[in-house]
C-alpha cells in the first residue's frame, strides 16, 4: 500500500509543492512525471497504477501550474527547472528517473541539460521539438480568444491543434479523445488562475532543445500520428541524445499519453527499470473498432 504525502516548497519567493506515493518495496529510483502546461498533481493515475509497483511515484503543482503560486515576469525555464531540482533535493535522494510529456518534456530535458548527475534515467513523449509559425499562430489566436473570455473558442482551438483529425489516420479513441481534451481545456480555462498566462508563456518562453545531451540514459517516444511536431522530428531530435532510443506508437497522435495510457505507462516501468521494451504493448496496433477509452491522462 503506497504512502502518500504533500509537501510544500518554495523558490525564489515562488511557493509550489508536490506529492509523493511511497513504495516500499522499489527497486529503482522515484518517478518524477511532468506533464501539461495546465496539468496538476493528480492527472496521472495510469503512472501509479503501473509505474508505482516499482518505485516512489511523485507528481507536483510545479510554479506557474495548479495550486502553486503564479510565475514572476521574464523568461520561467530557470524558476521551473530550480524548483524541480528542490524536490529532488527534499526527496532526499541522489537521483530520480524523470517522465516528461509534451511541454513537460521540454521542462525535463531542460532539468537533464543543467544537472544530469540528478537524472537516472529520462524518457521524454511528445517532445514539442520544432513549432511552426502556423501552430504558433494558432495558439496565439487561442491565447486571445482565452484573454477576452471566450473559453468555448478556446477550447476548440486547443483541441483542434493539438489532435489529429484526419480520419484516413487512424488514432484509437479519437472521438472520446477529442471530446475530453476539449473538455478539460474548457475546464482549466474556466477554473485555473494560471490559464492565460500557461499559453503567453508556451509562446515566448520556448524550451531550447538544441545542444545535445550525453551521460544520461534516454527513450523519446511519438503517436506516429503526431500533428504538433511530426515523428520525423522527434527521431531527429532523439538523435542528439547520445545512446538514446526512439519509439513510435502506432495508432496515436500528440495525446498518446491519453489514447494508449496503460500501453505508455507500462513502456515508462519497463525503461525506468531495464527492462526489454521491443514485448512493450504500445508497440502493437490497435483495433479499430471504438472502445471506452481508459481513465484520462492529461490536461
Amino acid at each position: 500500500m503506497s504512502e502518500e504525502t504533500i509537501r510544500s516548497l518554495s523558490v525564489r519567493g515562488v511557493s509550489y509543492s508536490y506529492r509523493r506515493l511511497r513504495q516500499p518495496e522499489r527497486i529503482t529510483e522515484p518517478v518524477l512525471v511532468l506533464g501539461g502546461a495546465l496539468q496538476g498533481m493528480f492527472g496521472w493515475p495510469q503512472m501509479e497504477d503501473h509505474v508505482g509497483p516499482f518505485a516512489d511515484v511523485v507528481t507536483a503543482d510545479l510554479p506557474g501550474m495548479g495550486s502553486a503560486d503564479p510565475l514572476p515576469p521574464g523568461p520561467s525555464i530557470e524558476v521551473v527547472c530550480a524548483a524541480i531540482e528542490g524536490i529532488i533535493e527534499d526527496l532526499g535522494v541522489p537521483r530520480i528517473n524523470l517522465f516528461g510529456f509534451s511541454y513537460g518534456a521540454g521542462l525535463a530535458y531542460g532539468c537533464a541539460r543543467r544537472f544530469p548527475e540528478r537524472i537516472a534515467r529520462l524518457a521524454l513523449g511528445g517532445v514539442p521539438a520544432h513549432i511552426s509559425p502556423a501552430q504558433r499562430e494558432l495558439w496565439r489566436r487561442a491565447s486571445d480568444h482565452l484573454a477576452h473570455g471566450d473559453t468555448e473558442t478556446f477550447a476548440t482551438l486547443v483541441a483542434e491543434g493539438l489532435m489529429c483529425l484526419d480520419d484516413r489516420r487512424h488514432v484509437v479513441h479519437r472521438r472520446l479523445a477529442y471530446r475530453y481534451v476539449r473538455r478539460s481545456m474548457l475546464q482549466a480555462a474556466r477554473n485555473s488562475r494560471h490559464a492565460v498566462d500557461s499559453l503567453r508563456r508556451g509562446l515566448s518562453d520556448r524550451p531550447d532543445f538544441s545542444g545535445g545531451l550525453t551521460g544520461v540514459p534516454a527513450l523519446v517516444f511519438s503517436g506516429e500520428h503526431d500533428t504538433v511536431t511530426s515523428p520525423a522530428r522527434q527521431r531527429d531530435f532523439a538523435a542528439t541524445i547520445a545512446g538514446s532510443r526512439f519509439l513510435t506508437i502506432p495508432d496515436a497522435d500528440h495525446w498518446v499519453v491519453l489514447e494508449r495510457p496503460r500501453d505508455v505507462a507500462d513502456l515508462a516501468a519497463r525503461f525506468f527499470t531495464d527492462r526489454p521494451l521491443g514485448s512493450a504493448p504500445c508497440l502493437a496496433p490497435v483495433a479499430r473498432e471504438e472502445a471506452p477509452a481508459a481513465d484520462p491522462a492529461c490536461v
